[in-house]
């Protein structure tokens, strides 16, 4: 798909009722798995290099705070902020964040994504055409916010290590994490050239100008691979290809 070709934003093909959904039960499979994590647990290293599963959970609950603040501002008809004031403030707040006991992390995930859920439902009967910058260089909808959300959660409960891998995201997380990797890396001339295509239907365009080589397989074992977190075992057309880590 070429980029005259492509609508606005990230565009989701599962409906945003589906999306919702889908959004709640992996906020709830995570918020299950990271229950009863001790101290000690918490503060070991996750799947992210430099990263505790500390550090993994703020960044989940500061994720909700963002959201929440620009769909709030969409809804008032206020200035919409970015999605973090600056990359240093964002991970100044990642690191102090990840100092905090097993409680705290838990109780700030579940407030947050709680909040969050709720100041979503302004988004329902949105129609879409209201675009947002999350940075300076990543735009959106507003009405994508919670397909955004669900493959932060998905992405990251991986990077919990706690046992979730790609290759177990249901059918909607699954295709809606690989539709957010492919937007990111659409254009990003340090990424090889691709064509993806999906065993679920989706085909798109990724990276730098040139000859585009195809790239096959499951939903979720390419959103693993695009976003550095897998391997190309059950991929055609990966082998000789690197990606960046997406966080």
């Amino acid at each position: 798909m070429s980029a005259a070709e492509r609508p606005p934003g990230l565009c989701p093909s599962a409906p945003l009722h589906e999306i919702r959904a889908a959004k709640r039960e992996a906020t709830q499979r995570l918020l299950g798995a990271t229950m009863g994590l001790s101290d000690d647990e918490w503060q070991a290293p996750s799947r992210l290099a430099g990263w505790t599963r500390a550090h993994i959970a703020t960044h989940i609950a500061r994720n909700a705070d963002a959201f929440e603040a620009i769909t709030k501002a969409v809804v008032t008809d206020q200035e919409v902020p970015h999605l973090y004031p600056s990359d240093e403030l964002r991970d100044r707040d990642i690191e102090r964040g990840s100092e905090r006991t097993g409680l705290q992390l838990q109780i700030d995930l579940d407030t947050t994504a709680g909040s969050l859920n709720a100041t979503f439902d302004a988004l329902d009967d949105m129609e879409r055409g209201t675009a947002v910058w999350l940075t300076n260089d990543i735009r959106v909808d507003v009405t994508d916010l919670p397909a955004l959300r669900l493959a932060e959660i998905a992405l990251h409960h991986v990077d919990l290590d706690l046992g979730m891998t790609v290759d177990d995201l249901p059918e909607v997380p699954a295709r809606t994490l690989l539709e957010w990797v492919c937007f990111r890396l659409r254009d990003r001339p340090e990424v090889p050239a691709m064509r993806i295509v999906s065993d679920s239907g989706l085909t798109d365009r990724v990276g730098g100008v040139g000859f585009a080589t195809t790239v096959h397989g499951p939903d979720g074992a390419l959103a693993g691979w695009l976003s550095g977190r897998g391997g190309t075992e059950r991929l055609a057309g990966a082998d000789q290809l690197a990606v960046p880590m997406l966080i």
